[in-house]
């Protein structure tokens, strides 16, 4: 539940512009004849009182200082002291216009300006006596042009570094969006081609062989419940991602050390997965062995579902420079589930090697069959 906003603070902002006129006309009016030397840093002092609004209300704090200003100067009948408020009001007024340009938009920061100019350059001219008219007046307008391009520029600084961290927002947002259709789309493809492929093969030999159509079914009652338990996962994940208090927990990202796992349910789809492994086997980054494990489960799942074959072959090549995977398989089918280079699939892992720094391949083998081919490299501070 939000907390209501303290009001205090602003409360005691506007009580304090509020009583600037009237403590700069008791300065003023202080007793002592000419200009007592108490006097000026008092007014000092008094000038400040409506800066403690401008942080809150810029544009109302300018139009107290000017109208509390404009007000005590016509009043006051010393000359010496009328002149020194006169410079320091228009120094203060120019800083309250910067600070106007920067945090309120051109429709009410050019306006204010042009009337702090108007103001300034008609107290010089009445109240001050200005004797060279043209060059006082120059001088305030440059002084109010200034402040106000400064501001100005100040607040399309901060617009522009608002856009850009919006942007990055927006693309990390997105990025996340595609990591998890990927995931998604790798668990789920790989999941629905072993039920498809053991349900086939149930509803084939449930008159005949009913003992391994009883074992197809556990096979999919179990590929099954692993699916849904991780896709319940994502999504809490993504519930909690959402707003709901408490980090959400994550389960471990797959790896290369999982394909053992890969294999097994491989098999129970009917399709035997060679696998041989060389090289070293140094624990790799975390994207590197969660895309390499991704990279080899959608081609085998490719293999299940449209390469029309009992067996495939799986190499992984693991040096201290790089990741090299390899799935060939030498069915009549294509392995993928139309051209060569189309499918979610393929693109899916040509964008992880992508994004990786690496190279990807694939296309039908000369003496038939399918081979896809991904080369990664492994960063130096994990060598």
């Amino acid at each position: 539940m939000p907390t209501p906003p303290n009001r205090t603070g602003g409360v005691l902002a506007w009580s304090a512009a509020l009583l600037f006129p009237f403590a700069l006309f008791a300065t003023l009016t202080l007793p002592g004849g000419g200009a007592n030397l108490l006097q000026v840093p008092l007014v000092a002092l008094a000038l400040l009182l409506p800066l403690g609004l401008a942080r809150r209300s810029p544009l109302p704090a300018l139009l107290v200082l000017l109208a509390g200003g404009v007000a005590v100067l016509f009043i006051v009948q010393n000359e010496s002291l009328v002149s020194i408020l006169l410079i320091v009001l228009v120094i203060v007024a120019d800083g309250m216009v910067g600070n106007v340009a920067a945090t309120r938009p051109r429709r009410l920061s050019l306006p204010a300006a042009a009337l702090t100019a108007v103001v300034a350059g008609t107290l010089a001219v009445t109240v001050g006596r200005a004797g060279d008219v043209a060059t006082v007046l120059t001088a305030i307008l440059l002084g109010v042009i200034t402040a106000w391009v400064i501001g100005d520029s100040i607040r399309q600084r901060r617009r522009h570094a608002a856009t850009q961290r919006e942007q990055a927002e927006a693309r990390a947002v997105e990025a996340e969006r595609l990591r998890i259709a990927r995931e998604l789309h790798d668990m789920v493809a790989h999941s629905i081609a072993v039920i498809a492929v053991q349900a086939g093969m149930g509803r084939r030999v449930i008159d005949t062989r009913p003992a391994e159509a009883r074992n197809a079914l556990a096979n999919i009652e179990d590929t099954s419940r692993e699916t849904a338990a991780a896709l319940r996962r994502m999504l809490v994940s993504l519930r909690r991602g959402d707003g709901d208090s408490g980090p959400a927990p994550r389960d471990p990202a797959p790896g290369l050390a999982d394909l053992d796992d890969l294999v097994t349910r491989s098999a129970q789809a009917g399709v035997e997965v060679r696998l041989r492994r060389h090289g070293d086997r140094t624990p790799l980054p975390p994207d590197i062995d969660l895309s390499a494990f991704r990279i080899v489960q959608e081609a085998v799942t490719n293999v299940i579902r449209h390469a029309g074959t009992g067996h495939c072959d799986v190499g992984v090549h693991q040096d201290d420079r790089a990741l090299a995977i390899e799935v060939t398989d030498d069915g009549p089918g294509t392995g993928v589930p139309a051209v060569a280079g189309s499918g979610n699939g393929l693109t899916g892992m040509r964008e992880r090697v992508s994004l990786l720094g690496g190279e990807f391949a694939s296309g039908p083998r000369p003496g038939g069959g399918f081979r896809i081919a991904a080369t990664i490299p492994i960063p130096e501070a994990t060598r």
